[in-house]
């Protein structure tokens, strides 16, 4: 299988506003690759260096040292972009707009035709089951919703890799439910996901692999079945790995 998102040896310092220490180093010497077609999920506790990650693969951070590519393309070329959708953890989109007004301007964005739009929308709608809600201001969506239509705008341009970073979060169980059966649904039309997620039960329920990141490093990455052996399930072997002890309930 192809590697269409690389990193080697990847570092990222930031200036550190801690006494008496000059830099931070949220990545050390990250090692990951992704191949075509496969569910990734990106884990490890919050500042583990999962963010700043997808900051560099979307040239939002400059790496240290070390280089991450995606399909083949250094990142820092914005050629390397054209082919992934994102979602960030928290969206901000005009809540005036509809659902299909949101996505017709990111059509502009990408270029897309007045046909390709005409038809492209229609198919992200119903891929997200909106279509109902598509003349609909977005200010009246619930959360589920917005996530939702973030989904859809991140797949306007029809990438062939998505980054998504925490897309269940804040959402109820049926919220969940329907994003992971999209993720599902692109995988089947043979897309490439990665994303970061705190719902161990919903990665382990989609994911192809996995890797546990932990204060900047990696701990450990294979199948799901891999990871939770001699565990009782993955959030079992997620704990294990970065050190912290389940208690039994009383």
């Amino acid at each position: 299988m192809s590697a269409i998102l690389k990193t080697e040896k990847l570092r990222v310092e930031f200036k550190s506003t801690e006494f008496r220490q000059a830099v931070k180093v949220a990545l050390h010497g990250l090692d990951l690759e992704v191949n075509a077609g496969e569910v990734f999920g990106f884990l490890g506790p919050n500042g583990a260096g999962k963010t700043t990650t997808m900051n560099v693969l979307l040239g939002f951070v400059p790496a240290t040292s070390g280089t991450a590519s995606l399909f083949g393309i250094d990142v820092r070329q914005p050629i390397a972009r054209q082919r992934i959708g994102y979602l960030p953890e928290l969206t901000y989109y005009y809540k005036f707009l509809t659902a299909d007004e949101l996505l017709r301007f990111y059509a502009k964005i990408f270029g897309l035709t007045r046909a390709e739009t005409d038809r492209r929308i229609p198919e992200l709608l119903k891929l997200v089951e909106l279509e109902h809600a598509a003349k609909r201001p977005i200010k009246s969506y619930s959360k589920g919703m917005q996530q939702r239509v973030g989904l859809a705008q991140a797949l306007i341009n029809n990438p062939d890799l998505l980054v998504l970073d925490e897309p269940t979060s804040g959402l109820d169980p049926l919220g969940r439910m329907k994003v992971r059966e999209i993720i599902q649904r692109l995988k089947n039309e043979g897309k490439t996901v990665f994303f970061s997620s705190h719902e161990l039960g919903e990665v382990e329920t989609v994911c192809d692999r996995v890797a546990i990141v932990h204060q900047g490093e990696l701990k450990t990455v294979g199948s799901v079945a891999d990871v939770s052996a001699g565990s009782v399930n993955l959030e079992q072997a997620f704990l294990k790995i970065v050190g912290v002890q389940s208690q039994p309930l009383p």
